[in-house]
């Protein structure tokens, strides 16, 4: 009997293309290269994202960085929280919520009634709350904060591809106009105030079109530019939701990745890469996790990345990239906190 599986490739079976000889680069969508050559490339997303430059950058991928501390600086403290792992200092952006917001900022279509806290002798962002060095004054605030955002334009202008990785569906955000913080307040600066911070669990509507819209602003401010979407596979370190953290993870990651699904779909200049996939599915081999099942290890890393670089034109098999250097020591408990740890999620485990 003729049937439409009898002419699909080994690609479309379990018993062929997982259980025998799998190869992470074949769960990578056939079409053109995913970077071509030549094409500078940025970056933003969940903690997980950052993984991905070190490796762009060994295989001679042109990375994209406008914004990036004084070298006497960079020489004395390494930031944590990956303020100067991406194209900006934006660090971790968890949401499409998220990154919708920072572009609308950038280009003065929103400004967050609530974007400062106070410290002793410190103006903390409360978009960037674990930067090593905050402002001293509102004056030094506000202008570091528009050098923070003229940066982050310039680095979709420059960019020809922007790959973001989709973390969380899990915020938490102002009362007085849903501004989205990248922690809950209190946990690496700030202090929460049930009136004034509400947890949201973003709906797969929600996120969808806060990622639409966000990609819609971006391509306003570069029409050429294109974009790849990933799904970040470290499970939440803790919910505000009532589920088990796991049943929360397991929604969390679905929604991302139906979204990302759906938003390439209706997109033409948006491509999805499965980092997700070739980590956390079946085939995937115990160590990929570190004990606590939750940290992704080099191995799984080393894979994503093969797989990736391989998908790009003219690039040679992915090398081991250099290990970040440690950070500096910190002075009190909270910058060790900070200086430890490499996601705000994190610290609500604290």
């Amino acid at each position: 009997m003729r049937h439409p599986y009898r002419a699909a490739p080994d690609r479309a079976f379990w018993e062929r293309a997982v259980a025998r000889d799998f190869s992470p680069g074949a769960v990578v969508p056939s079409g053109p290269p995913m970077i071509r050559g030549g094409e500078r490339v940025a970056s933003a997303g969940s903690c997980f994202a950052a993984n991905i430059v070190p490796y762009l950058e060994a295989a001679g991928i042109a990375y994209v960085r406008t914004e990036q501390p004084h070298p006497a600086l960079a020489a004395t403290h390494v930031e944590a929280l990956s303020y100067h792992k991406f194209s900006a200092a934006y660090g971790n952006v968890y949401t499409p919520r998220h990154l919708l917001q920072l572009v609308q900022r950038a280009l003065g279509h929103f400004r967050p009634q609530e974007d400062r806290w106070y410290a002793r002798d410190a103006v903390v962002d409360a978009f960037r709350p674990g930067l090593a060095f905050p402002a001293s004054s509102d004056r030094e605030f506000d202008l570091l904060t528009a050098q923070h955002l003229d940066r982050t334009i310039e680095a979709f202008r420059q960019a020809d591809v922007f790959v973001f990785t989709l973390g969380l569906t899990e915020a938490w955000v102002s009362a007085l106009d849903g501004a989205v913080f990248p922690a809950c307040p209190g946990t690496i600066a700030g202090e929460y105030d049930p009136a004034r911070h509400v947890f949201r669990n973003f709906t797969v509507a929600e996120t969808r079109a806060d990622l639409t819209a966000a990609l819609a602003l971006i391509r306003g401010i570069n029409p050429d530019i294109r974009f790849i979407l990933t799904v970040s596979p470290v499970p939440l370190v803790a919910t505000a939701t009532d589920s088990h953290v796991l049943a929360a993870t397991i929604y969390s990651k679905s929604a991302l990745r139906v979204v990302a699904e759906e938003v390439t779909l209706a997109l033409p200049w948006a491509r999805y890469f499965p980092a997700y996939e070739i980590v956390t599915a079946p085939q995937a081999p115990a160590d990929f996790f570190g004990p606590d099942r939750r940290e992704v290890s080099r191995q799984a890393i080393d894979a994503v990345m093969g797989a990736f670089i391989g998908a790009c034109e003219g690039t040679p098999a992915p090398a081991a990239p250099v290990a970040p250097p440690e950070p500096a020591p910190a002075e009190n408990a909270v910058a060790a906190l900070i200086a430890r740890i490499e996601c705000e999620e994190a610290a609500a485990a604290t």
